[in-house]
């Protein structure tokens, strides 16, 4: 990529632009000179790497998964007994004191928070995670920062250099502008876009919480100072960085503020100079927007942006899918074409640190006789444990008392129905509970990308409901999937007869197949087949594997006919469980919550 025709049409022919662009350079040359040379030798075999079966993720808080990076030298065995390879940090950089948005209020980007060790602590387990073949991860969080960070105090202070890095205004006649069209984050919690701060007689963009504050790509020294802190980071060993919040970087009156096309220009300039300084490196972009736009984040043929994406959708189909006993949305809305590059992968996932939001391919819903508003309706109410019938056990996050709209929260194991299950002491519920949770987790470590477990769900963690006793979080229901790792309960998975035990190692025998088999590399597609039975999810890759997964807890019937064509042999393994499968028999039988991988 031209990287000079790029930050002029951006940012026009003048002498300031002319000045910033030689910082550019001058940081992109001492950040080259300065790559290590272990890294060096790395950067030498690419970064194709992340289209290996053999990615599997896990992501967590380090204080809640071990307290500290020192504690986490002794975790790292852990890792590896259940096959993980790159491990996302969430947000360890220094952040505000106080409230900070779960660590996306970063208040200095180079120093790692103090709590949780130092950078030199974190370079020490980057390189022991190396050696075990693990990949590190960490946030990097581009739209804001803290209104603690230096950046902004220094603007504050009326430092020419650091002028308009933010979007700070004398009155509020601007701010009104942007508001006509710009979108909230959150409504309920922080509304508006803008925040007044009488100690310095300024309305200052906060688009997310009020002491995060929207940096102003506008100017030319946000990008160089952004990517001169990712390149240092880089060169301490982070092989993936997730770039949080990416549709909403570059803001403009009289737009929405999201998805501009300068933001696909920036990623577009920043990921070249990371393949030009350390091309090992890979982007994860975080863009929670509707299919057709996400993908636009790949890039395109002559310049990639990002090269892994979260597949939000296909978490939030596998949750309608499981609350309805119906996969034909899921079906549907997976088979619809993008044009996403070969070598681009996603992350998949079921539960994350986030909440979940209830988008669906509306078009889709009303073909399958759903009314769009009222399956809304439906899904808050059922995740949220208060629908007849409900397994799941949740809280709502974002209740619009109004609008009655709403995103739900809850660990992976609780909506599932473990937690349910386990008040009751009903033993039946908790075998449907196990058999959900190793469900879905089978369709995100087979279909195509790079699967990712939020830390504790391969041990059924339950909702944490002791974060309304803390007041810093106590308004944010998303802490209740965020509870500390219970290590006394992951000792129990030395003894099979636990449900902790039965999760791990049935996760664990689903990720130790996939690293095996090379059909699960995320260059090689999933392709949904109609079942014909709106109970059971199929899928293919390269007609040389069939997965079948029943999304009832009713015995389902599956004709041949609806995969045979492939030219598969009559008779199949399912490489779970080695059962023999003969499609001479015209018809398979799925138990509840079963699935096969048939190859």
């Amino acid at each position: 990529m031209e990287w000079k025709q790029s930050y002029y049409d951006i940012y026009g022919e003048n002498e300031n632009t002319d000045l910033r662009y030689n910082q550019l350079l001058d940081i992109i040359k001492k950040a080259k000179t300065d790559r290590p040379s272990w890294l060096v030798e790395q950067d030498k075999l690419g970064n194709d790497w992340y289209l290996s079966e053999k990615m599997v993720g896990m992501m967590l808080y380090v204080d809640r998964f071990c307290n500290d990076l020192y504690e986490m030298e002794k975790k790292i065995d852990y890792f590896v007994e259940l096959g993980i390879t790159y491990v996302h940090f969430m947000p360890l950089l220094k952040s505000r004191e106080g409230n900070n948005d779960g660590g996306y209020a970063v208040s200095d980007y180079l120093n790692v928070e103090p709590r949780l060790g130092n950078m030199k602590q974190l370079q020490k387990i980057v390189k022991m995670l190396k050696q075990k073949g693990i990949r590190t991860c960490i946030d990097f969080v581009l739209n804001h920062t803290a209104k603690e960070h230096i950046w902004a105090q220094e603007c504050k202070k009326g430092n020419k250099d650091f002028e308009n890095m933010y979007f700070m205004f004398d009155d509020d006649t601007i701010p009104k502008e942007y508001e006509k069209t710009m979108t909230e984050i959150f409504p309920e919690v922080a509304p508006k876009n803008f925040t007044y701060y009488d100690d310095i007689k300024k309305y200052v963009m906060t688009r997310f919480y009020e002491f995060q504050w929207d940096l102003n790509y506008a100017n030319p020294q946000v990008f160089n100072k952004i990517v001169e802190v990712l390149l240092t980071l880089a060169n301490k060993g982070i092989d993936i960085f997730r770039l949080d919040a990416i549709p909403y970087m570059w803001k403009e009156v009289g737009t929405n503020c999201m998805n501009h096309v300068n933001v696909h220009t920036l990623l577009k300039m920043m990921y070249s100079i990371i393949q030009e300084v350390c091309p090992s490196v890979v982007f994860l972009g975080e863009a929670i927007i509707e299919p057709k736009e996400i993908v636009k984040y790949f890039g395109d043929k002559e310049q990639k942006e990002c090269n892994v994406m979260y597949n939000a959708s296909l978490m939030v189909l596998l949750w309608n899918s499981i609350a309805t006993r119906d996969v034909r949305l899921m079906e549907r809305s997976l088979s619809k074409k993008y044009d996403v590059p070969k070598d681009a992968a996603w992350i998949n996932y079921a539960r994350c640190h986030d909440d979940i939001g209830w988008g669906f391919e509306q078009d889709i819903l009303r073909e399958i006789g759903f009314d769009p508003e009222a399956h809304k309706q439906f899904m808050i109410q059922f995740m949220l444990g208060k629908y007849p019938g409900s397994f799941s056990v949740g809280e709502l996050y974002e209740f619009n008392p109004v609008t009655l709209d709403a995103r739900n929260s809850g660990t992976f194991a609780s909506m599932c129905g473990l937690e349910q299950a386990l008040n009751e002491k009903h033993q039946y519920k908790i075998e449907l509970a196990l058999k959900r949770i190793l469900l879905l987790n089978s369709i995100i470590i087979s279909y195509t990308g790079i699967p990712l477990l939020y830390s504790g769900d391969e041990i059924g963690q339950l909702n944490d409901w002791s974060y309304k006793t803390h007041k810093d979080i106590a308004g944010d229901s998303r802490w209740l999937h965020r509870g500390s790792m219970n290590w006394e309960a992951a000792k129990k998975r030395f003894d099979l007869s636990t449900i902790e035990a039965k999760i791990f190692y049935g996760i664990k025998k689903m990720i130790d197949i996939r690293k095996g088999c090379k059909f699960f590399r995320s260059d090689i597609q999933s392709i949904p087949i109609d079942m014909g039975n709106k109970a059971v999810f199929g899928f293919h890759k390269e007609d040389k594997m069939i997965m079948l997964a029943n999304f009832s807890e009713q015995e389902q019937w599956v004709d041949t006919y609806r995969f045979n064509w492939f030219g598969l042999k009559e008779e199949l393994t399912d490489v779970i469980t080695e059962r023999k499968i003969n499609l001479n028999d015209n018809q398979i039988l799925l138990g509840p919550y079963e699935y096969l991988w048939l190859m």
